[in-house]
């Protein structure tokens, strides 16, 4: 078997060609192909071929296009039995064949050596290996495959294809023979056109060829283009070259620049301009007392280790999201800061400021104007639009190993355009679960939950300045009342540092007893650290229907279920697990196994405040529906807890 993705997909038995069928049933081997030998579910596949406009019928269609494949791929088959190329396991399909017979994994493997070759010196057998996998491409990836998963293969192979052909142009003008990739790369600027190292590349090649008006011309095109596009100059690196051109007497530079002939007496190649200005730097410091999340550091280290060794040519994205104040920033800071040397050509980060107490979120726009300012590009020089910005970030990160960390993100679209090709990272904060950025882009995402009681006694114990070392009964009761939130740890651990003249013992009495436990959980002079406005912008952030939903469970304690949400709120079946599903995925609701929800006890505490925003007549008739029905509706004053007595008291 051989599978063709580079170009129109096509499939080879014996070396017959096989009929595939429509281009749906198409797309289902591409995206098989694309995976050969992993197991790809059926969601999966339903979400490649039509992503957000499934119909109905969407899963029968996939079953129906597998059969037709196996038809096609096995067609001595009998009947009713197994398929062994094309087979069925739990959740999902399987392709099984050698991913050497699908092209686009062997042209990902082939570029990989002859990179690898080209690093080591060996540029004659590199140049080899790049002609070979150059030579495997028949035309646009996936054509005339429908759907998203398509759409971002094309795009990623075609920049992995670009890569390659200017990784094979430099080594030829190294070479001493810069005649030889004239023609493919005016090819790729057609293809590309506002990708300035391919045109960087095509001018010195017609300059080294003795074309130099065909050069100067190219240049001008250029500028045309990125001024009429993008609203920019061609960059530094294109400027003087054109300059050293002009004089026809190019300086030598100090020493050999990548790509340039040492000895030759011609324009050097150029640098990037991430290496026009400082190697970037902006991550924030180090929490102190960072401890715990050792198994999802492990995780995130593994996806990402995963993301680069099998797919070069894409930069993984990891979106850890979870609870306001569970320390999602200093765990991914943590992370970042062991990453970075990986990076060599720095470290920017942005804070997207989605649940910002005084600001509204970034808009992308805003976000790139501050990368590309990290990045050396002037703010007069910045393009208007999003899109050319976003392009001319991803212009510049081209070829370049940078670790990007985006704080606090609002949304998917604001993500999207700040997310560059090739070879950096990502890394991603933010409260809501961005499914989307999964399905769509293949983010990896990674929920962070409360620390465990083990890693929260460490925290308390060794922020607190001494006044917990042996107080082991002191420390479990701070513990318990702090829920494994590492902000609300943090500040009890800084209330008894700071209060040495206080009994301990006083202290422990004053933060845990249940009356006006959010009011001891704030600073009051900075809200960012406070539990009960961490919260608020959680809450703010719900559409209304979600916000009411809130405030009606804010009076009922304890594990309940939908029913008993619905009946609260006076809101069907539908509704309500739509309502659910969004706190949910705003994570100011836990759900648990058996189709239970759940407040972690400090948002329970601040739903209890925002159900005293419900109108008196409302909050009664939401406890009268609980009364009426066999849910029942007074669990917490079987607890003894005074404080849900006194809420609930009010609520009445």
């Amino acid at each position: 078997m051989r599978i063709q993705l580079l170009g129109p997909v096509r499939a080879w038995r014996n070396g017959a060609e096989v009929a595939l069928g429509p281009p749906k049933q198409r797309a289902v081997l591409a995206l098989l192909a694309s995976r050969a030998n992993d197991v790809v579910g059926v969601e999966s596949i339903v979400d490649a071929l039509w992503g957000c406009d499934m119909p109905q019928t969407a899963v029968n269609g996939v079953h129906t296009y597998v059969s037709g494949l196996r038809r096609a791929l096995e067609p001595g088959r009998p009947r009713g039995a197994a398929g062994s190329v094309l087979t069925s396991e739990p959740g999902g399909y399987c392709l099984r064949l050698d991913p050497a017979d699908v092209d686009a994994a062997l042209f990902t493997r082939v570029h990989g050596d002859a990179r690898r070759l080209r690093g080591e010196g060996a540029a004659e057998e590199a140049l080899r290996l790049y002609e070979r996998a150059l030579s495997l491409w028949r035309g646009e990836a996936y054509a005339g495959v429908p759907g998203p998963f398509a759409a971002m293969g094309r795009t990623r192979l075609r920049d992995l294809r670009l890569t390659a052909v200017e990784e094979w142009a430099a080594g030829l003008l190294e070479a001493g023979r810069p005649a030889e990739p004239v023609a493919e790369l005016t090819g790729a600027v057609a293809d590309e056109p506002l990708r300035e190292k391919l045109r960087w590349l095509l001018i010195l090649a017609l300059y080294r060829s003795g074309r130099q008006a065909h050069a100067l011309r190219v240049y001008e095109e250029t500028r045309r283009l990125l001024s009429t596009e993008l609203g920019i100059e061609p960059g530094a690196e294109l400027r003087s070259l054109h300059r050293r051109i002009l004089s026809g007497q190019p300086e030598q530079p100090d020493r050999p620049e990548p790509g340039e002939v040492p000895g030759d007496h011609r324009p050097a190649a150029p640098r990037d301009p991430v290496h026009d200005v400082p190697r970037p730097f902006q991550l924030p410091p180090l929490a102190r007392g960072f401890t715990g999340r050792v198994m999802e550091l492990a995780l995130l280290e593994k996806m990402l280790d995963e993301e680069t060794a099998h797919h070069a040519a894409t930069t993984p994205v990891a979106v850890v999201d979870g609870a306001g104040g569970v320390g999602k920033t200093a765990l991914v800071l943590e992370l970042a800061h062991r990453l970075v040397d990986r990076y060599p050509d720095g470290a920017l980060y942005v804070d997207l400021r989605a649940t910002g107490q005084r600001s509204r979120p970034m808009s992308a726009a805003e976000a790139l104007a501050q990368l590309l300012g990290g990045l050396g590009v002037d703010a007069s020089r910045l393009p208007a639009e999003t899109a050319a910005r976003a392009t001319l970030y991803r212009s510049l990160l081209h070829g370049r190993r940078m670790l990007v960390v985006l704080d606090d993100a609002d949304s998917a679209d604001q993500l999207r355009p700040l997310i560059p090709r090739g070879t950096s990272c990502v890394l991603v904060t933010g409260r809501r679960r961005l499914a989307g950025l999964a399905a769509r882009d293949g983010a990896h995402l990674v929920t962070v939950g409360p620390l465990a009681d083990e890693a929260s006694a460490r925290l308390l114990v060794g922020l607190s300045g001494g006044r917990l070392d042996g107080q082991d009964r002191a420390t479990a009761r701070l513990v318990a009342l702090c829920g494994g939130l590492p902000l609300a740890l943090r500040v009890v651990a800084d209330g008894l540092a700071a209060r040495p003249e206080v009994p301990l013992g006083v202290l422990v009495d004053q933060y845990t007893e249940e009356g006006g436990r959010l009011d001891r959980l704030m600073v009051h002079d900075d809200a960012a650290a406070s539990l009960r406005c961490v919260f608020e912008t959680s809450y703010a952030a719900l559409p209304a229907d979600a916000a009411r939903m809130f405030r009606y469970l804010g009076l009922h304690r304890g594990p309940f279920t939908a029913r008993t949400a619905a009946t609260l709120a006076a809101t069907d079946r539908v509704a309500t697990g739509r309502l659910l599903s969004v706190l949910v995925s705003h994570h100011l609701l836990q759900e648990e196994a058996g189709h239970q929800y759940r407040f972690h006890p400090l948002v329970g505490a601040y739903a209890a405040e925002c159900a005293l925003r419900e109108p008196p007549a409302h909050r009664q008739e939401a406890l009268d529906r609980l009364r009426t029905g066999s849910v029942d509706p007074y669990p917490w004053l079987l607890s003894g807890d005074g404080g849900w007595q006194n809420i609930c008291a009010a609520a009445l």
